[in-house]
């Protein structure tokens, strides 16, 4: 149910919510509990934090219009209360790979700079010495 109603509420606010407050969005997550009544729904937005505020406010707002929409889409007797959120895993994952690629080549700049010895050259003895 949460892959379809996704789907279905990209195409609708692509399509149908003329509100210059949405930016530019992705739905990332739909959840449904079993009883229907409610629908989280993940939206991802590209821009500051004005912006994303902005744009879920805009879709707080056409909620009730979405809905209406959505009705004859899906064919259900009750259509779920949408409640839009801020989804920011996809910056967060952003921010986990700049930090790995940062510390990989921090890691490659020291081998360069700190050639290390081999474990058999730390251990060889002069056979003189050895006497």
């Amino acid at each position: 149910m949460g892959e379809l109603l996704k789907e279905e509420l990209d195409d609708i606010i692509r399509r149908d919510v003329k509100d210059p407050r949405i930016g530019f969005f992705s739905i990332t997550q739909v959840e449904v509990p079993p009883d229907l009544r409610t629908a989280r729904v993940y939206v991802s937005v590209l821009g500051s934090d004005e912006e994303r505020s902005a744009t879920i406010d805009a879709l707080d707002s056409a909620s009730g219009y979405v809905r209406r929409i959505l009705k004859p889409r899906l064919r259900m007797r009750q259509i779920p209360m949408l409640e839009f959120r801020d989804d920011r895993s996809m910056e967060y994952a952003q921010h986990i790979s700049e930090t790995l690629r940062e510390i990989r080549a921090r890691d490659e700049e020291f081998r360069r700079t700190h050639p290390q010895t081999t474990g058999d050259e730390a251990t060889e003895t002069n056979p003189e010495d050895a006497e």
